[in-house]
């Protein structure tokens, strides 16, 4: 049980790291884009009615700043999962001789306080998959801006081939499709979440 527990642990210890890691990759990548066309100018929409005109990289970086939140949320993730529940067993303690307070320093984590709670809570997984529901409503966002943008209506930008997709019976259209799987797949990291929470309740 324990052993299990510390498994499931160290995944989602890992895994925040790992999105971690592509997060700030799109962060770099949003702060290059808006270097790159600093002062060029758009119009802000309020209500998808043109408001105020902005600069791209003010937009681009509202952006960065949501994704920034995320990463602390994603940190916040990492560190409840890194209490280590050996030497909790099944649930009472276990007869061996362990010593929770070595394992726990030997895998970098803190020891557990209650056996009880060291084997049967989940909450470090909700905090990790909270932190990707939000970071994928984000990413929708970002996904939706690109869906407008580069629609004929807009037409403020265009799609490389590389992350569209054509029409078999309209050739003048081209789909952008990586945004609106981006936009699709927020969907899932939030019911992931409803799912645990329902389980856990």
């Amino acid at each position: 049980n324990d052993q299990v527990a510390l498994d499931f642990r160290l995944f989602v210890r890992e895994a925040a790291e790992e999105i971690k890691d592509r997060v700030l990759a799109a962060m770099r990548a949003l702060v290059d884009l808006a270097e790159e066309h600093g002062d060029l100018v758009l119009p802000g929409y309020t209500h998808l009615q043109r408001a105020q005109p902005v600069l791209l990289s003010h937009h681009l970086l509202a952006h960065f700043e949501a994704l920034k939140r995320d990463l602390r949320r994603l940190e916040a993730a990492r560190e409840a999962a890194n209490v280590s529940p050996l030497g909790a067993a099944a649930l009472g303690g276990t007869p061996h001789p362990v010593d929770p307070a070595l394992t726990a320093a030997e895998l970098g984590m803190e020891p557990f306080s209650n056996s009880l709670d060291a084997v049967s809570e989940r909450d470090f997984v909700l905090d990790l998959l909270y932190a990707c529901a939000v970071l994928g409503m984000h990413l929708s966002r970002l996904g939706e801006d690109w869906v407008l943008w580069t629609s004929s209506e807009f037409g403020f930008a265009s799609l490389d081939d590389a992350y569209s997709s054509g029409s078999s019976i309209m050739p003048q259209k081209k789909n952008p499709d990586a945004y609106e799987l981006l936009r699709g797949k927020a969907g899932r990291l939030i019911g992931d979440l409803t799912s645990l929470l329902v389980t856990l309740k």
